[in-house]
């Protein structure tokens, strides 16, 4: 392996160039060593181990820095982390096999391409207020809001059987196969989010149409409408897009037509308020 490719995948992990410092161990030595092996023996190009590599460095990044948060505030943290460092490595490797399985089957059902274009129902679920409200919040407060938000948004995600695509922070993104289930989502996050005092209120938006499924992240229009539909909603209520509201059976769902309204990208668009019907009488 060439310095500029060993280089570029440092990078990729998430590391800055150390330039010519004594900054690397046998430890990284023998990591890239696996690298060279994996591609070798796996028949893959570079581009490819480039890309794993990113993702690999993305996700223990973010992994690392929430268990240094979880165990944030107590004296011994450093030995706290190296005592439950050998558990935790196996439950990382059980979790990612698990994982594997799981994202393998969906990769099955779409298609074996790298890239897959599906019909998938994405759904947006933004905190209201959030820029406002985390002004007048401290450090601890915040991390305590936007940590319970996340928890319950991917509770019922997942509970659901949708998949929790990335969160930003006051917003969650999801994807669904069908779109009954992404409105059995959207409601029950707004019935966990917003019902509960300590959280700020919450709108949902969702939209279906086709789009990318690429490294663990989905890509077209209708995760750009399911954004701009959060916009629009109302606090606690469910937005949808015409394709959504249409798919929902009538029986269980009644959906009223919004006036039409200017969207970035998208023209003039009639959002659709959903809820659950009420039982008659």
């Amino acid at each position: 392996m060439t310095l500029d490719d060993a280089r570029r995948l440092w990078r990729a992990l998430g590391f800055p160039d150390a330039g010519g410092d004594a900054a690397f161990t046998v430890a990284d030595a023998q990591a890239l060593g696996l690298v060279a092996a994996m591609a070798r023996e796996g028949g893959l190009d570079l581009d490819t181990v480039v890309r794993l590599t990113r993702g690999l460095g993305r996700t223990m990044s973010r992994l690392a820095e929430w268990q240094v948060a979880a165990l944030a505030g107590r004296a011994d943290l450093a030995d706290r982390g190296q005592t439950v460092a050998p558990a935790f490595e196996q439950l990382l490797v059980y979790a990612w096999r698990r994982h594997l399985d799981a994202a393998t089957d969906r990769m099955h059902s779409h298609g074996s391409e790298d890239v897959v274009v599906v019909t998938q129902t994405v759904g947006f679920a933004d905190l209201v207020g959030f820029t406002a409200l985390s002004n007048g919040l401290d450090q601890d407060e915040l991390a305590t809001l936007v940590e319970a938000f996340e928890s319950r948004c991917g509770d019922v995600v997942t509970a659901h059987g949708g998949r929790v695509v990335k969160t930003l922070g006051d917003s969650v993104l999801f994807a669904t196969d069908q779109p009954t289930t992404a409105i059995g989502i959207a409601l029950g996050v707004v019935e966990s989010v917003g019902a509960e005092p300590d959280l700020p209120d919450v709108r949902v938006g969702l939209a279906t149409g086709p789009v990318i499924l690429r490294l663990g992240d989905v890509y077209g229009a209708p995760v750009n409408l399911a954004s701009r539909l959060t916009s629009v909603a109302r606090r606690n209520r469910v937005i949808a897009d015409a394709p959504t509201a249409d798919a929902l059976p009538v029986e269980r769902f009644e959906s009223r037509v919004l006036p039409a309204r200017p969207m970035r990208g998208f023209g003039d668009v009639e959002p659709i308020a959903v809820r659950r019907r009420r039982p008659t009488a």
